[in-house]
């Protein structure tokens, strides 16, 4: 097996965004607002059309509802509640409609983009209307005023975020016309290098799934070959397919930042001098590759989503006044934004699982002198390495789920590795307090209940 002939056009299309953001760069960084309104709406649709052809009026009538929404219900929670409604309805229909037992690269794609862009719009627009708003996250994307049709298209198509993302708000690419997203103010930015950078590791990581993921495809967890090899073998493979699966990921975001960073959209202001690319950033690389945590991987990963899920779901829903709830409400958010397969529950509540028992053990570490000392002795080196071959087995075990879609299949490989992740996670979590009692003193285990 090869890659595919859509991730192919995918990535074609992706690097082809580039030269436009050189001819904004060259020739229309100094047109009035609705040139550039115009530029980004028809660079984006000629994306959508070589993409997906005809089926692109799809994202054309979510973004005119849209508007006539904010135009027409104003600044209500109905607008909010309807938005919401309509635009996850249409995105799930398109699912349902679409749907067969395979990732397949369709208009879909692109439209679940698409959808959390409107859904934030109009809490955006919502917000502008309080007295005041107490996320300074929110309060910096709030809309005073409602925007034009134009402004809304353009915002909705801009090249730097159609396809695969990155989530940015409308005051952003507002700033972004207004040319005050430059290092140097009434000029282009100096961006290029920056952005070549992005490139340049986004092509590396293109290069290393070319080369290695046809020896890991997904369909060789589901033969009698896979099953006949060892257990040894089957988790080792596992990982190894998770960690170059998930590069056909890290590659899209890195050249969408590119493209971002290029235009302007990813400036981020200075700090103590220093000019920052990253307010478009998708990916924390080195934090990816690094980390033994799993946290760590959720802080490197598809950072726009998260963050987008954390301002518009997460903190939205803390009159509830438990975070634990919050947290469960946002991730089945995430699993019905992703699609209508089994895979993308058990996915995602393997990582409210897992996160939840990982915190755990990191308090148990920091609350227990012997562990705390382990931690740091010269053992350290040998412990990472166990961590993170732990750390990417189980991230692979959940991603299994995600990938492979619906029961039969990913039952199939969880069984073939007899149920390791939820064993290990359930008994974790239900060893933790004996570990606390036998490992914490008693002041320290104490002071973890009062907190």
């Amino acid at each position: 097996a090869g890659v595919s002939v859509g991730l192919v056009s995918i990535s074609f299309a992706l690097h082809g965004r580039y030269p436009f953001a050189l001819v904004y760069r060259w020739f229309l960084f100094y047109q009035p607002a609705t040139v550039l309104h115009l530029f980004h709406t028809l660079s984006g649709l000629a994306l959508a059309v070589f993409n997906f052809g005809p089926q692109v009026y799809h994202s054309a009538v979510c973004v005119l509802v849209q508007f006539l929404m904010l135009r027409l219900m104003g600044r209500t929670v109905t607008t909010v509640l309807s938005s919401f409604v309509f635009q996850m309805v249409y995105l799930l229909a398109g699912y349902y409609y679409t749907a067969t037992e395979e990732y397949d690269i369709k208009w879909t794609m692109p439209h679940c983009v698409l959808t959390l862009k409107l859904i934030g719009l109009s809490l955006d627009y919502y917000d502008g209307g309080k007295e005041a708003v107490s996320l300074s996250q929110q309060k910096s994307a709030a809309l005073t005023s409602v925007p034009s049709l134009l402004e809304v298209f353009g915002f909705s198509y801009f090249y730097g975020g159609f396809l695969v993302g990155p989530q940015f708000t409308l005051q952003s690419y507002k700033k972004l016309v207004a040319r005050e997203l430059t290092d140097t103010p009434g000029k282009p930015p100096n961006s290029a290098l920056p952005a070549m950078r992005r490139f340049a590791l986004g092509f590396l990581f293109l290069v290393i799934y070319a080369m290695f993921s046809p020896y890991f495809p997904d369909s060789y967890f589901l033969t009698d070959e896979f099953e006949a090899q060892p257990f040894w073998y089957r988790c080792v493979f596992m990982l190894l397919w998770a960690k170059f699966n998930l590069y056909k990921y890290v590659t899209c975001w890195l050249i969408a930042e590119g493209v971002c960073i290029l235009s302007g959209l990813g400036y981020n202001g200075a700090v103590e001098g220093k000019h920052r690319w990253d307010a478009c950033a998708n990916m924390k690389v080195w934090l990816f590759e690094t980390t033994p945590r799993f946290q760590g991987t959720i802080d490197s990963f598809n950072i726009n989503t998260n963050e987008w899920a954390a301002r518009n779901v997460f903190k939205r829903c803390r009159f509830l006044g438990n975070k634990a709830m919050s947290h469960i409400l946002t991730l089945l958010f995430l699993t019905v934004w992703h699609g209508l397969h089994s895979g993308y529950v058990i996915c995602f509540s393997m990582e409210f699982l897992i996160i939840m028992v990982e915190k755990q053990f990191v308090a148990l570490v920091n609350d227990s002198p012997t562990l705390t000392k382990l931690a740091n002795s010269s053992l350290y080196p040998l412990l990472y390495v166990v961590q993170q071959f732990i750390h990417w087995l189980f991230m692979a075990y959940s991603l299994v789920p995600f990938c492979l879609l619906t029961y039969d299949k990913w039952l199939r490989v969880h069984m073939s590795v007899y149920f390791l992740g939820h064993v290990f996670f359930l008994v974790a979590f239900l060893s933790v307090p004996y570990l606390r009692k036998a490992l914490v003193p008693k002041k320290e285990r104490g002071q973890a209940k009062q907190d």
